[in-house]
């Protein structure tokens, strides 16, 4: 394990490394407002704790010429879960994030949540094995959960689309020989796109995560906002249908209920013979120029469309990401969809607000699961409101 807690220049270097990925000893000392010695005594424990390296010079204005410090990103790993409602995914990272190991199974098979937790510490032992990778150098394992969460108390408060609530994590620590962390699957996927997607800067967006069901991360001025009780953006639960279908909440006509990729399966299927079991099966349909799927489409995007219009004149984002497996097939829908929520109105034009789909695509949430292990261990701070 690694934390960086005890130093605080050791950690405040190593997070301008994480971030930089190489530089001079000089330009941390300046960046940093440190002396140069106590960047070279630091930067020698890093080097000691295999993180960085010392790889080349850079040239020089005059007098000794500048080392150069590399960040390693295969230092130290890190994994991620993702649970949903059909299926869990296991992902083991390096620190820049990119997946070494990835690994999947059905969950409806299984009797209970301690069931699934069981098997995602088979999964953590097989990758571990794989990669050949010790467990000291693990920074932890994040979850990415669908339903209300509370990382303070380790509880997995609600989740209606698996039908569980009042989890507490705290008792599988035993299941894992590393730090734990646990986020909503929604905030967890907004905090990989302003990692690494395709929205860095720290602005104002929205996150919508389409998979089994609809979730929404909201960041504001660059901070996660999930309001008094660890709950706001469940945006897939606002009802955009008096009296519509039920809901798993307990409520009707719930946006998700429309617009998730099941909703869309399950609708699909209800009205075609060509039954399809997935996204790519369902588009692959659709490109048959057959009228009767084209309107059953163009109904589900006036209905995403719908949602996507209430977030906008809620929150005034200027990003709103479209994420989960559907970012895939932006092509087939993108443009209809933009003149469908920039309808004619007195509140907002195109120019307000962008609309953009997920760098990650299906990854997003996963990688933001990775994400909150490095983060802690880092000492990177995190912007929560």
């Amino acid at each position: 394990m690694f934390n960086v807690e005890k130093n605080r220049n050791k950690g405040r270097i190593l997070n301008l490394l994480y971030k930089k990925k190489k530089l001079t000893k000089q330009i941390i000392a300046k960046e940093l407002d440190v002396s140069i010695p106590t960047v070279i005594s630091n930067v020698n424990e890093l080097i000691k704790d295999e993180l960085v390296e010392e790889c080349g010079v850079a040239d020089s204005t005059g007098g000794r010429k500048p080392v150069i410090v590399r960040f390693l990103k295969n230092s130290r790993y890190a994994f991620g879960v993702d649970i949903n409602p059909e299926k869990a995914r296991v992902v083991l990272t390096n620190l820049d994030l990119e997946i070494k190991y990835d690994e999947e199974f059905l969950i409806d098979s299984l009797k209970d949540f301690k069931a699934i937790m069981e098997e995602i510490s088979e999964c953590v032992k097989r990758a571990l094995k794989a990669e050949n990778i010790k467990e000291d150098k693990i920074l932890g394992i994040g979850f990415s959960l669908p339903g209300t969460v509370n990382e303070e108390k380790f509880l997995l408060e609600i989740a209606p689309n698996i039908g569980i609530r009042n989890v507490n994590f705290k008792e599988f620590q035993n299941y894992f020989n590393m730090p734990m962390f646990i986020e909503n699957e929604a905030n967890a996927a907004a905090l990989a796109e302003l990692s690494v997607g395709i929205v860095k800067d720290d602005r104002n967006l929205v996150y919508i995560s389409v998979t089994s069901g609809v979730g929404t991360g909201i960041v504001v001025n660059g901070c996660l906002y999930k309001g008094k009780n660890k709950r706001a953006g469940e945006f897939g639960h606002m009802s955009i249908m008096p009296n519509g279908k039920r809901c798993k909440c307990g409520k009707t006509g719930c946006w998700e209920m429309y617009v998730s990729e099941k909703a869309l399966l399950k609708g699909f299927n209800e009205i075609s013979d060509k039954k399809v079991k997935n996204l790519s099966e369902f588009f692959k349909a659709l490109s048959s120029d057959n009228e009767k799927y084209k309107q059953y489409f163009d109904d589900y995007l006036n209905m995403l469309a719908v949602g996507i219009q209430n977030i906008e004149l809620t929150l005034d984002p200027h990003y709103i990401v479209l994420g989960g497996e559907i970012s895939k097939y932006e092509k087939y829908y993108m443009k209809e969809l933009k003149e469908k929520i920039f309808i004619e109105n007195s509140f907002y034009s195109k120019g307000d607000m962008k609309l953009l789909t997920s760098k990650l695509k299906k990854d997003s949430s996963v990688i933001g699961a990775a994400l909150l292990p490095i983060t802690s261990a880092f000492s990177i701070e995190e912007k929560i409101i």
